[in-house]
């Protein structure tokens, strides 16, 4: 994910909540599901400086929640909240109404804000492609997060087929271990549903493979979950090449 930060230049509400006239996307050059804009900047002392209070851009804070928040909960979990505290932070350079907090929302940005008792918190989580109006299914942090998290694992974990002959047999035992995986991440809590077959499904079979892909040593595996938020499956295609035995 790219972590990005709000323009210096915006250092007051009207100019951040501004940003939805022109459209993100003319400020930060994307609207990347696989990136997340952040703001305002954060403000503390600057030891470099004598301690003088200064203005830094809040993009490393928000990496340490990320990486806190994937560490004691999974990248099922939003990086939000009031358990999403800044850490050493205690003021912003913006002072954020609930309204601005809501308007920013709907146009995909991600605020920083104090909360009482828990000191300054993320409170967001939506990728550059979750404004409202795009209605786009990674709207969200943490199922464009565990989407990747499950494609990355799954191509790493599934690279052995390349010595395999591509048949019923493979094909069953690529079900199993992606199954054994995915019960895995279920216990723990990545998926919504009741039961496993709520949660996850996983097709690897003639119905995921064309004749021309099996007589090409091709081996797709479709995996179907359901994320925490929003509740219907999403869907990813893993594919893999086996029967090679050149090296």
């Amino acid at each position: 994910m790219l972590i990005v930060d709000g323009p210096p230049e915006w250092t007051t509400a009207a100019e951040v909540t501004g940003a939805s006239a022109s459209g993100v996307e003319q400020i930060v050059g994307t609207t990347s599901a696989n990136a997340a804009l952040y703001v305002p900047r954060l403000r503390q002392p600057n030891p470099l400086h004598g301690d003088q209070v200064e203005g830094f851009a809040a993009a490393g804070a928000v990496a340490g929640v990320f990486a806190r928040t994937d560490a004691h909960r999974g990248v099922w979990k939003a990086p939000a909240g009031v358990d999403a505290s800044v850490a050493g932070v205690s003021e912003l350079a913006v002072a954020l109404t609930d309204r601005d907090v809501e308007r920013l929302a709907s146009i995909g940005v991600n605020c920083l804000r104090p909360v009482p008792g828990a000191g300054v918190v993320v409170w967001g989580a939506r990728t550059l492609a979750g404004a409202d109006a795009t209605a786009s299914e990674w709207k969200y942090l943490p199922v464009r997060r565990l989407a990747l998290f499950l494609e990355d694992s799954l191509v790493r974990g599934t690279q052995w087929v390349v010595f395999e002959p591509n048949g019923e047999a493979l094909w069953a035992q690529l079900r199993l271990q992606v199954e054994t995986f995915l019960h895995g991440l279920f216990l723990r809590g990545a998926f919504t549903g009741a039961t496993p077959r709520d949660a996850y499904d996983v097709r690897c079979d003639a119905t995921t493979m064309s004749q021309a892909d099996i007589d090409g040593g091709v081996v797709n595996i479709s995996v179907g979950f359901a994320p925490l938020k929003p509740a219907e499956f999403v869907v990813i295609t893993i594919r893999q090449i086996a029967g090679r035995t050149d090296g």
